[in-house]
Order: C-alpha cells, then structure tokens, then sequence
C-alpha cells in the first residue's frame, strides 16, 4: 500500500557500531506530521535529559515533511535537530535548497544518528540503503570542499551535507552546510564532529513524491502560482533598495555596483524563487549564496575600512560556509571585540587577532581561522561570547549584553518586544532565536511600513487591522501601543508555525496572509491544510493542523522543562527589555508602527513595561492551559492534545502542575 506524502521509512544510523536500521515514519506522522515534530519526538524517546550535547547518546536528527519534493509550493526545506552545545538543551535549524528532497528521493523522510565513530566517517544513502564510509581523507577540508570531494567521488547529482574544521573541533557556533550552501546553525555542526561524522551524501536515483490526490493538487498548485502576493522581497526593486540604504532608510550608501549582472536567483527544489535567495558572482569568478545575515554582516566593516564597496563581505560569508561557523556567531563575536578594544581590555597583542584593522579582510580570516582550528584566543572565542568574557574579567563581561549586529550595538533584540510588543512571548519561550515567529510580526508590519512610508504597494492601515483579526485574533493585535489581544496573537501565531515547521514551508512563502491581485486583499489561512490534506489523503481542516503545530509547541516546551527550563522563572526577557530605550531595529530602522488613526509613529525610545509584560504572561498561559502561577504545563492541557505518555514522564518528575488558575 502506498504511503502517500512520506516514504515511510526513518533511517537509525548508530555510529559505534556503523549499524543502521529503519523504523517506519507512520509511527510519527500522525501526531507530529515530520519536520520539526518528527525530530521531537524521536528526541524526546531516545535522549536523556542528562546527556550532553557531545555525548555519545545524544542524537542529530535531519528530517523533511510530507510535502518535500512536490513542486512549486516551497515545501522542500528540511530541519536538523539535537541537543545543542550553545544552549544545552534540543534546539534545531532549518535549511533549504534540495538536500532534503534528494534525501526523500533516496528512500528515507528523516535519518537519526547517534553514538560517536571510533574514526571519521560519512554517511551515503542511496537508493532505500545506506553506508558507512570512511572520511580519513575529508577530515580537516572545508565544508564546500567536502562537498565538492563528495560529488566527484559519488557524481554531481549526489547532494551533500558537511561540516567544516570548526564543526570538526566543537566550536558551539558550528554550522552545517549543505548544497547550495543552505545553512543550519546553532553549533549542530559541532554534534557531528563530536560524533566524528564528517558528512551524509545523499542521492536519489530519480525518483519524485508520490501524492494522494494528484488532480486536488494540480488544482492547488495552480491557484498558488496565480497568487502574487505582496511581501517586499518578492520584488526586485525592492530587494534593491534594500540593499541600497542604511538603517535610517534616507542615506544612500554604496553598493553593490551592477547588481543584475552579479545577483541570480537561486531558488530551493521545486519552488518559484519568488525571495531573495541569490547567488552572487565575484570578481573573481567565484559564486555562491548572498543573501540576508550573512551578506551584510560584514559589510558595514568592510566599508568602513575601504571605503567602498567591494567583494570582502562575500569572501567573508563563504570563509564561514567553508570552515562551518554561523554568521550570527560571528557578528556578535566581532561586535563584542570591537567594545572591547575601544574599552582598551583587548589589543592586536593579547588576542593575536589584528583588531586594529576590523574591516579588512585580514582581520576577518585571522578571526575564523582562529575560532575554528582553536587556536591561542579563538579557543576561548570557539566556547561562545560568554566563557571568552569570563577568562578576559568583569570588565568584559560587562559589554557581552550590548553586543549586536551588522556592526550595530546598543543592547539590540532584532524585532523584539519594544517594538512589537508580541515577539517578547516568542522571546520568553523560544529555545533559541526564533525568526520564523518573529518574521510573521515584523515583516506584515514592513508592509504597511512600504505602503505608509515608501508609497507603493497596497497594505494600508485597515488592511493591517483586518489581516490580524483574521491571522492573529483581532485587530488590538496589530496596534503596538496596547498588551491587548498579544497573547492571543503570539499562540496562534507559534501553532500555525509550528504546523509549518512539520511540514516544512518555506518562511518567506507562508503563511498566505495577504493578496494582491484580489479586491479585499486578504490571505488563505487553509491553504496549508489543503496541500497536506491533497498529498497525503488524509483530511485535516485548519484547526486541525493549528492543533498538531500546537501538540509539537508542547512537546518542545516539555523537552526543554525536562532539561532544564523552570517555566514562569525561565520565561524572561533580558534586563535591558525593561530599562534601555529602543533606538533601531533590523527590519524597521526608525522604528515606525501605525498610530491610533493610521498615521506613522516610532516606538524609539520605548521599553517593555514590566508588570504588563507578567499580565500577558498570565493570559498567555491561561490560553494554553498551563498553570499561571508556575508556568509549568498540566496534565490536563497535554491530556488534551493527546501527549499522555509526556504528562506522565513530566509527572514522575515533578515537573508538572494541576490545572488550577492563581490569582496574581
């Protein structure tokens, strides 16, 4: 019998003893879908909370969805999960170009890998098998060069995911890279190097997804390509102007000069590429992925030192892809040594690394090269921001909190709470930075921002109102001067997400909240649960899907309460939230939101006031029916979303609460 939307099997790697064997995937998708709620759930079966993350016992977990490799509908990204070494606990990246597709086509929805090789290793899946190979002579490449060994060796329609020296070494901020140099980040490249695993080659044979409702879905799919929807980074001029202005969106800086000419789309498998995923051309002949952090983390350096434009900022995002180190990583990095060498506690002498010459291209790769083979000061660097400011003393310490990005500083939170004021939820429970919540927010906001302040486009202020009474709940929610209606918005926007996040759609391309072409303008909050429901044959409306994202929220919430979250007491913002005024935000420079009749007004200068922040806490665990005194989840509420093996285990704990309402 067919399995329709999966390939029905899971792929168990056990490194120690170079065994493998399968599990079936149906196991799993009905509660949790795949993706993210597939890794979850094998996470939470399989890894003790007292394990760390280099522990032999720990499992890396890359998975896809049902809708990977059915084109068109940007539903081929994949996840990788585990216990990070930045945090402690499971966390997980999300990567795309067509790795996760190839890896569907070779007869596996997820692989999971524990255990630690005596010698480094690569895994090659092919055709419904898998192998355990030797990696003696990849040991110590690049990541892209690992890839590219790989692919000579095994043919170039073999697609491959590596790491580079710095995952080798178990630097926390290790990456890995996959083809089409899709990243995933929070230091997972380091749990395979711990585990001395130096890539998986995976290679399809040319098979493609099978689906339920072929028809259904040709239908589907065409109603999809006919929408053009309004997100900026769908528009080429606008991708430009992006690129041509500073944060305070009226001064013009250089740029990249002929940006056709050099910029092409780079779309991941099966999708229209309406985003800005590029590549970019060198001068000197070399291309690669350009695009968003790691395109301009360290452009405003560059320029500064040069003068100009010129290709050191691309060079420097493909010596992070090459040694396998996150961009983010970096920049707080490069941010924090900047304060500290103005401060006069770091010099070119004591760290080895020419801070004085911040911005050149020398400086860049002696920082790289040192954090990823841990040499003299990039050892420390190599353990995170923290452990090297606790070495350097308390004066450095003390400037760890203002590190920021793109050579910004002043205690900054990308879309955070003092602008919009729901992202501090998103804040409080995430387990790491949690973007794909934080852009539902922020970039609906830069819509209106593009109608109010750039004039064109068509997402006017009662457009704004009605996409969030539809998406997040009511219309208070679009109203950043007010906690009204943010709880709310914040469950329903982690549920929807986390659906997406098992499907896995792409964040630039879903949800469907708004239309151009259409008279009322407004998005199709089904569309997903359509798709899903075509391609695997088995109905599921809406809230039926929003209820899986929310069973995977749970699930998530329970794994990081068993390792080590306390609930209420762990659900916080930083102390700057409360006492630093805003001054800039990534995505909203001057900070702007709508006004009470629609008109323009920044939210510089703004803080998150405490005790109303607590209230939306108490309404937002009331609506997830967890306790309210405590934070912790109850029995009842995971009873419900039919998590009765994890109520239990929380229960033998000590780690759940009855369901009861304190008044505060």
């Amino acid at each position: 019998m067919a399995t329709f939307g999966y390939t029905g099997k899971i792929l168990k790697v056990d490194l120690s003893s170079r065994s493998t064997a399968e599990i079936p995937t149906l196991d799993y998708a009905d509660r949790f879908l795949g993706g993210r709620g597939l890794a979850a759930k094998i996470y939470w079966d399989e890894v003790s909370p007292g394990a760390n993350a280099f522990d032999p016992a720990n499992r890396i977990v890359f998975a896809t969805g049902p809708l990977c490799g059915v084109p068109l509908i940007a539903g081929s990204r994949w996840t990788v999960c585990g216990k990070s070494p930045a945090v402690d606990r499971f966390s997980y990246g999300n990567l795309g170009g067509t790795w996760g597709a190839e890896l569907k086509f070779a007869g596996y929805d997820a692989v999971a890998v524990h255990g630690r090789s005596d010698k480094p290793v690569y895994l090659f899946v092919h055709d419904g098998t898998a192998e355990v190979r030797d990696a003696g002579d990849l040991w110590g490449k690049g990541a892209i060069d690992t890839r590219e060994a790989l692919q000579g060796k095994l043919g170039q329609s073999a697609k491959v995911v590596a790491i580079g020296p710095g995952g080798e070494n178990m630097a926390v901020m290790a990456n890995v890279i996959a083809d089409n140099d899709a990243a995933g980040s929070k230091g997972l490249g380091a749990v395979m190097g711990s585990k001395r695993l130096k890539a998986i080659a995976v290679k399809g044979g040319g098979k493609r997804a099978q689906v339920a409702q072929p028809e259904r879905l040709r239908q589907l799919m065409d109603q999809y390509r006919g929408f053009k929807r309004g997100f900026p980074y769908y528009d080429e001029t606008f991708y430009d102007v992006l690129c041509r202005f500073s944060r305070d969106t009226t001064t013009e800086i250089k740029v990249i000069p002929d940006t056709s000419a050099r910029m092409k789309r780079q779309p991941c498998y099966g999708c229209q590429g309406r985003c800005a995923r590029r590549t970019y051309r060198a001068d000197n002949g070399r291309t690669g992925k350009f695009m968003c952090h790691s395109a301009y983390f360290y452009q405003p350096w560059a320029e500064q030192y040069y003068g100009e434009w010129n290709d050191v900022p691309f060079h420097a995002t493909k010596l992070c892809d090459q040694y396998g180190l996150d961009t983010i990583d970096i920049d707080l990095i490069i941010s924090w040594l900047h304060q500290c060498r103005e401060a006069g506690i770091l010099t070119d002498q004591n760290t080895g690394i020419p801070l004085s010459k911040l911005g050149s291209w020398e400086f860049i790769e002696t920082l790289i090269s040192k954090i990823a083979l841990r040499e003299g000061f990039g050892d420390a660097l190599a353990a995170g921001i923290d452990h090297a400011a606790e070495q350097v003393g308390s004066a450095a310490k003390g400037l760890v909190a203002n590190a920021g990005i793109v050579g910004e500083a002043g205690y900054n939170q990308p879309y955070g709470p003092r602008l919009y004021l729901t992202t501090g939820l998103f804040y409080a429970t995430e387990t790491r930075w949690p973007l794909y919540l934080l852009h539902e927010v922020s970039n609906t906001i830069s819509k209106w921002v593009t109608w109010r302040m750039m004039g064109f486009g068509y997402f006017s202020v009662d457009q704004l109102r009605a996409t969030a009474k539809l998406f997040w709940g009511s219309e208070a929610a679009a109203d950043f001067f007010t906690y009204e209606g943010k709880a709310l918005a914040a469950k329903m926007i982690q549920d929807r997400n986390y659906a997406k996040e098992c499907l896995i759609l792409c964040d630039w391309l879903w949800p469907i909240m708004d239309l151009e072409y259409t008279e009322d303008h407004m998005g199709d909050p089904t569309m997903e649960s359509q798709l899903v429901s075509a391609v695997t044959g088995k109905e599921v409306d809406k809230e039926g899907l929003d209820r899986i994202g929310e069973r995977v929220f749970n699930l998530q919430r329970a794994i990081l309460v068993r390792e080590g979250h306390r609930g209420r007491e762990s659900d916080v913002l930083p102390e700057y939230s409360y006492t630093v005024p805003l001054e800039w935000d990534v995505s909203n420079p001057q900070c702007v939101v709508p006004g009470s009749e629609g008109e323009p007004i920044s939210r510089k200068g703004a803080v998150v006031d405490r005790e109303e922040f607590e209230r939306m806490k108490d309404e937002y665990y009331q609506l997830r029916q967890w306790d309210v005194a405590t934070g912790l989840q109850t029995r009842a509420g995971l009873e419900k979303l039919g998590l009765e093996d994890v109520a239990r285990d929380l229960e033998q704990r000590g780690l759940i609460a009855p369901l009861r309402q304190a008044k505060r």
